[in-house]
């Protein structure tokens, strides 16, 4: 039993040492810019691996120097709530979870669907006399059901800087620790400017002013309220846009994000 509780003990310190160490960090981001996140170092070894080469393109610009749009254009898109809450916003991930269940019950039907109709189509075939050598081929898969996040500003960058891409309850668990220290240590500010200047635009392409500069070649200062909000309705699937500039989503989203900018208060 002894041993049990000495072992409890150790684990337990090692928590909070953990726990020690990122609230240092935290707070040295109150002056110190950090030279990259886990989610960038991650990238960068993917990207080597599979190209041979480091790319990896990024210039910190302070909050000053990016422009307003962007910054309007990024929390219209991502948090709307971003001034207001204190880390997470419990509306967003209510709404995110009632449109997963729905968008997983479709995939489901959809996927009996397929199934009942191959059965048909099999029926069909032996009723007539048409009974294949071979097995006739497997339906095709049903899509995936697409995932929505509701995760804050605050909490993409509490994952993006120090955690994996893993999907795990301890994982996420540590992601809204994080979280609470950020909004405790930092200003709303501070926070934004972080996360503009560490996101992922594209691949190898990190923060505002290599995205304006690899998209517009221009000066993330610069960046008008449409360029900026297109830039914004990139962000959860940056590498899927890069390929696709074209992409009629793309423009129609951020048509809406244009009207909405207006409306957020900036920290």
């Amino acid at each position: 039993m002894k041993t049990v509780l000495r072992l409890l003990g150790l684990l337990l310190l090692a928590l909070l040492s953990l726990q020690i160490y990122f609230a240092a960090r935290i707070v040295l981001m109150r002056w110190v810019n950090p030279e990259s996140t886990s989610f960038q170092r991650s990238e960068a070894a993917r990207l080597v691996t599979s190209t041979g080469r480091l790319m990896w393109r990024q210039q910190w610009m302070p909050y000053s120097k990016i422009a307003h749009t962007l910054k309007r254009a990024v929390i219209a898109s991502e948090d709307a709530s971003f001034t207001e809450h204190d880390g997470v916003d419990l509306e967003a991930l209510e709404k995110a979870w009632e449109k997963n269940q729905k968008a997983e019950q479709l995939a489901r039907q959809q996927a009996e669907r397929l199934a009942q109709q191959a059965k048909r189509k099999a029926a069909q075939q032996k009723a007539q006399g048409q009974v294949a050598s071979t097995p006739p081929p497997a339906p095709p898969p049903a899509p995936a059901a697409k995932i929505i996040g509701g995760s804050t500003i605050t909490q993409q960058l509490a994952k993006n800087l120090f955690l994996s891409g893993e999907r795990t309850l301890v994982r996420k668990t540590q992601e809204l620790v994080l979280t609470f220290m950020l909004e405790a240590f930092l200003s709303k500010q501070r926070i934004l400017e972080i996360y503009l200047n560490s996101v992922e635009w594209g691949e190898g392409v990190f923060g505002a002013e290599a995205a304006a500069q690899h998209y517009y070649r221009k000066s993330a200062a610069r960046l008008s309220a449409y360029e900026a909000a297109r830039l914004a309705v990139m962000l959860p699937r940056p590498r899927y846009f890069e390929k696709l500039p074209n992409s009629p989503y793309l423009a129609s989203r951020a048509q809406t994000i244009t009207v909405r900018m207006n409306q957020v208060d900036l920290p």
